[in-house]
């Protein structure tokens, strides 16, 4: 089989509403905002732009509504050479919405309306089948049905493409789409969550957080900790991958950051740990500027070093 796609992604498109925000309001309470914007995000269309900015050969398996917010997350996909072939209009759904607060120290909190993302169904994995069986790295969120993703991992293995799963939001998964994920991809809070669900024991160090994970069935798991880095582990060896810290100005998106950039490096063949070597580079690089697409960087920007540490 021929791989024509570095990655093909299957998830969320959102219109991002993006109000920014001296601090996040408390219960019942009304604050003001700076500045209110209006942007292309939703995890799944983050990470395939992400990755086609750094130049992999991207496709986006989703859904959108037949509205002006559809027409914005399709124009801003193509506009980066995305493949939309297999991104639907859905004429009995709104386009999914994320309401997001940034507060003056670039931390972010996100509140998401699903809308057409939704009704993403494992028909429409199935129609994208010969898209998925081109693909080196099949890259899945969770913003979408359960049963898709499923799909999703399913069509994966059978097409032999390397299977990316990163869960979040954090939602209860078949042990077959855990058992495929190489990596599992989750932040520190997530996997906090997932330990905790799982009746799993908390770890005080990054790297026990990702080899506590491996109890869940991965293959292997990242887990990131923002400027501190990322922990890797597999089944025989546990690293940390040192962060590269960064003065923060808006942390929206820069996990979809990280893990298409995962997802890009493991398509040109490198080691995991390697690849989220690179993967915290371009998730710092995406956190000095505001919104998620917006952010992201391209490879020359990358590989320039701009604002990192040498």
């Amino acid at each position: 089989m021929t791989r024509t796609e570095d990655v093909v992604v299957v998830g969320s498109l959102n219109v991002d509403l993006t109000a920014r925000v001296q601090r996040h309001p408390l219960p019942g309470e009304t604050v003001h905002a700076a500045t209110l914007a209006t942007s292309a995000g939703g995890k799944g269309a983050n990470q395939a732009v992400a990755a086609a900015r750094l130049g992999a050969r991207t496709a986006l398996v989703g859904r959108v509504g037949a509205d002006a917010h559809g027409d914005m997350l399709l124009a801003a996909l193509r506009t980066d050479g995305v493949g939309t072939a297999h991104t639907h209009r859905d004429a009995d759904a709104v386009t999914g919405t994320a309401l997001i607060t940034v507060s003056a120290t670039g931390e972010n909190s996100i509140i998401v309306s699903a809308g057409a993302n939704a009704r993403l169904s494992p028909a429409d994995i199935a129609a994208a089948r010969p898209l998925i069986a081109a693909a080196r790295v099949v890259s899945v969120v969770l913003e979408v049905p359960v049963e898709t993703v499923t799909a999703a991992a399913r069509a994966a293995r059978a097409a032999g493409a390397r299977f990316v799963l990163n869960l979040s939001p954090v939602v209860e998964v078949p042990a077959e789409v855990l058992e495929l994920a190489d990596p599992l991809i989750v932040n520190e809070h997530e996997a906090r969550e997932i330990l905790r669900r799982n009746g799993f024991p908390m770890s005080s160090e990054n790297a026990g957080h990702a080899s506590g994970l491996l109890g869940i069935g991965a293959r292997s798991v990242v887990v990131t900790f923002g400027a501190d880095g990322a922990a890797v582990a597999n089944a025989d060896h546990v690293e940390e991958i040192p962060g590269a810290p960064t003065d923060a100005v808006d942390t929206t998106g820069a996990g979809d950051a990280f893990a298409a950039t995962v997802a890009w490096r493991l398509s040109k063949g490198d080691s995991l740990p390697t690849a989220v070597w690179w993967a915290t580079r371009v998730g710092a690089c995406s956190v000095q500027h505001s919104g998620a697409q917006a952010s992201f960087p391209t490879l020359d920007r990358v590989l320039s070093g701009s604002g990192l540490p040498k």
